[in-house]
């Protein structure tokens, strides 16, 4: 798993597993949002599991897929919700970590 920050309220990662989710917790992580579609890729942990572990560890999570359309504002919207309404600090899921990064970034002109 590699963390990257972006500010103090908000980090990336690409894809997490079952495994991680009790060092997320311990880093200090309230919430987690997936930016990722179910079945993107064999091997990937589907979001159900992940949500359901999160959930048992106290965490908010949120699944804000960005798939083959790109950051839509949708997504955009979904995001924006997640991040009024759950507590930081967040960390942002997708393969890589660029659109959890991206749709961050489409947020700030409506977040202000």
């Amino acid at each position: 798993m590699d963390i990257r920050p972006i500010d103090d309220e908000y980090s990336v990662s690409g894809q997490i597993t079952l495994e991680d989710l009790d060092q997320i917790k311990a880093m200090g992580f309230n919430s987690i949002v997936c930016h990722r579609p179910d079945n993107e890729s064999p091997n990937q942990t589907p979001f159900s599991v992940i949500e359901a572990r999160a959930k048992e560890l106290g965490l908010e999570i949120a699944h804000v897929p960005v798939g083959p359309m790109g950051v839509t504002e949708e997504a955009v919207q979904g995001m924006v919700d997640a991040l009024d309404e759950f507590p930081r600090p967040m960390l942002g899921y997708c393969r890589s970590g660029a659109r959890s990064t991206a749709i961050y970034q489409k947020t700030h002109h409506i977040r202000g």
